[in-house]
């Protein structure tokens, strides 16, 4: 990635279903940033338009090493677009490659769908490409919330794609979110100092009014984020 100067990087993290994609959009409706979200549609329309999304769902373990990587490059390809079209200086993405490498590819291994030498290889690769061709971020928020509330959001929103996924996936992802983001597990040193802002996601904040107020609140506390010029003139928060 071509490297150019930002105030932050922030990361939002969390399960499927967690909230991130629905907490960046209220982000970029009333602060000042620069949001990248998930290359969803690179995923679900490669080349001749194959779906590797549904794929990796459908057989994990056929497409596991497959998906890891291309939604690695996917990410770098997509912040790196955005970047080059900044309007702000905060850069928010939604999940980020760490994610991959601490959550999702980690799982894959442990789960046997990934081989230990495909592990190995994805291992060498991520370290070497995290050092040349991304940037370090000032902070991740991590969307706390319990395998089962994501489950029933999945089977609400009513995704394809996601109609695969069992809830016994959903507890093994958040398991490797908390030993990531909570506890610090295996956590390389370059990570290490990073800061991660908690919240708690079980309850619905899209449509209520104060559950939204408070997260905008802690982050905005916790990152500094200037609010835009419109929203600065009001004195409450409109969805």
């Amino acid at each position: 990635m071509q490297k150019k100067s930002m105030q932050q990087i922030l990361i939002i993290e969390g399960n499927i279903g967690a909230g991130k994609s629905t907490l960046l959009r209220l982000l970029s409706e009333k602060f000042a940033i620069d949001p990248v979200f998930e290359p969803h549609e690179r995923w679900q329309n490669v080349g001749n338009g194959d779906n590797l999304l549904e794929r990796f769902y459908n057989d994990i373990q056929r497409w596991a090493y497959t998906f890891q990587t291309y939604a690695f490059v996917t990410r770098v390809l997509e912040q790196e677009r955005q970047l080059k079209e900044a309007k702000s200086f905060v850069q928010i993405l939604e999940r980020s490659v760490f994610c991959d490498r601490y959550c999702f590819a980690k799982n894959c291994y442990e789960m046997g769908v990934m081989l230990p030498l495909e592990w190995q290889l994805y291992c060498d690769w991520f370290g070497w490409l995290v050092d040349n061709y991304t940037t370090k971020p000032t902070g991740f928020i991590y969307l706390q919330t319990e395998p089962n509330i994501c489950h029933d959001r999945l089977r609400q929103r009513n995704r394809k794609e996601e109609a695969a996924v069992p809830l016994d996936y959903l507890k093994r992802l958040h398991d490797k979110h908390e030993e990531w983001l909570v506890h610090g597990k295996d956590l390389s040193d370059y990570l290490r100092d990073v800061p991660v802002l908690i919240l708690p996601c079980n309850n619905d904040f899209e449509h209520n009014e104060q559950e939204l107020r408070r997260h905008l609140d802690v982050i905005e506390a916790k990152f500094g984020l200037t609010y835009k010029d419109v929203r600065q003139k009001e004195p409450q928060l409109s969805l």
